[in-house]
């Protein structure tokens, strides 16, 4: 149904060659040096050399569609695949391969958007691996899932921006080799001025004067190594030309961000789910209960077969999204990656929960990856725009749809609903 083709499907197999050889038999260690580290979070050395293996392997900023400095992009659709098997190792995998976000929405942005000069100090190094990056755009008090309510003051001051406010669930500010801060905010302080065009993007050093990470954010009761902060901006001064892309362009700049970040975890959920699928087949044909190996028992393999089916729907619903940011463009796909973005988190969890049913006490503590697939399946139902928020915006595209194919007299396929108006 869709053609990967042969650069694609190449990759592939090495990618999964490289989960079954590198990435799999590290995340026990990985969780012990995670567990070593301190504050800064410093990378944990088998991570370094999983980096440093992928890159050699040529696996490496495969999520980036733009033609860049030394980088042969790949389509949605041929990433895909490959996004999907990264997601069966979510904490090491796509950091591994420098696909991980935030840095990918990051260099995304810097990309399109970026000047010559911001390319070479920012999404070069990114590139490279040699840095990180943090997105500083949620606020704690505003509803933030509505972007047009951030209160975060960028204003001008001679030669430079001033920044003002408080952010949170900025995820990598606390990283060792975090460098460079994205931030959105206000630059029109008029409130009659149009509601899209008061924001704008700046970019921040890291340690900049005035930058200040108020606290750490647990997850669901736990630290994960990519964490999450609330951050503090007081009299942060940039200069002018810190700015990303044009003054009033941040709320499209942060849409065109978020649309290929929001596919990107689907296809990454997917490829957790298979792993969950897989761990509760081996699992259930293991254990036994009064009796009965747990394979045998019917709901069990209810379990099972409802998780192939919705896996393999979600599958087909990212990869049809996938072909059509490829071909009409993300806005025109705009519907779909909403879509997605609601279907997938939704099916992962449920594949996982069941697996986690499965395992009983061992799928809620550390001796599988089941719980924190869970927690980051929980995490993606509100990351990058909650579900509801996507509902709505699905939906109105439908109601567009009904009026454009309803007004002004129906013809084809619409018009047996003006019969049924007619029976109404």
């Amino acid at each position: 149904m869709f053609d990967f083709g042969p650069r694609s499907q190449a990759l592939v197999e090495q990618t999964n060659a490289f989960l079954a050889d590198h990435v799999y038999p590290a995340e026990a260690l990985f969780e012990r040096q995670v567990a070593e580290g301190g504050v800064p979070r410093p990378t944990p050395p088998v991570l370094q050399e999983l980096k440093e293996t992928a890159r050699g392997l040529g696996l490496w900023n495969l999520f980036l569609p733009h033609p860049e400095k030394d980088h042969d992009p790949l389509t949605n659709l041929e990433y895909a695949p490959i996004a999907e098997l990264t997601g069966r190792s979510l904490e090491l995998a796509p950091e591994a391969m420098n696909c991980n976000a935030p840095d990918t929405g990051n260099m995304e942005l810097l990309s399109m958007f970026g000047t010559p000069e911001q390319k070479e100090e920012w999404l070069y190094p990114l590139m490279a691996g040699e840095i990180r990056s943090a997105y500083v755009m949620t606020e704690p008090q505003v509803a933030s899932s509505d972007a047009s309510n951030i209160e975060t003051s960028i204003v001008r001051d001679g030669d430079e921006w001033v920044i003002n406010g408080r952010k949170w669930w900025i995820s990598g500010p606390l990283r060792e080799d975090c460098r460079l801060l994205i931030l959105m905010g206000i630059s029109d302080q008029d409130p009659g001025a149009p509601r899209h065009r008061r924001h704008s993007m700046v970019l921040i050093p890291r340690d900049t004067p005035g930058v200040e990470v108020v606290r750490e954010l647990d997850v669901l009761g736990y630290q994960p190594f990519e964490t999450h902060v609330e951050m503090r901006f007081t009299d942060v001064r940039v200069p002018v030309t810190s700015l990303l892309g044009e003054q009033g362009a941040g709320f499209a700049m942060s849409q065109a961000r978020l649309g290929p970040g929001r596919i990107h975890h689907c296809m990454r959920m997917v490829g957790a789910a298979e792993r969950a699928l897989e761990l509760m087949i081996h699992r259930a044909g293991r254990r036994s209960t009064f009796g009965k190996p747990l394979v045998e028992r019917g709901v069990v393999r209810e379990w099972i077969a409802d998780s192939r089916m919705e896996i393999d729907q979600a599958r087909l619903y990212t990869l049809q999204t996938a072909h059509l940011m490829d071909t009409v463009g993300n806005r025109e796909a705009a519907s779909e990656i909403s879509g997605i973005k609601v279907v997938v988190p939704n099916m992962a969890r449920r594949v996982v929960d069941r697996a986690m049913q499965v395992f009983g006490g061992a799928g809620l503590c550390q001796e599988t990856p089941l719980a924190r697939i869970y927690a980051e399946t929980r995490i993606v139902r509100i990351a990058d725009g909650p579900d509801e928020v996507h509902r709505r915006g699905l939906a109105r595209t439908e109601l567009r749809r009904f009026k454009a194919a309803t007004t002004p007299a129906p013809s084809g396929a619409a018009a047996h609903l003006s019969h049924l108006s007619e029976l109404a």
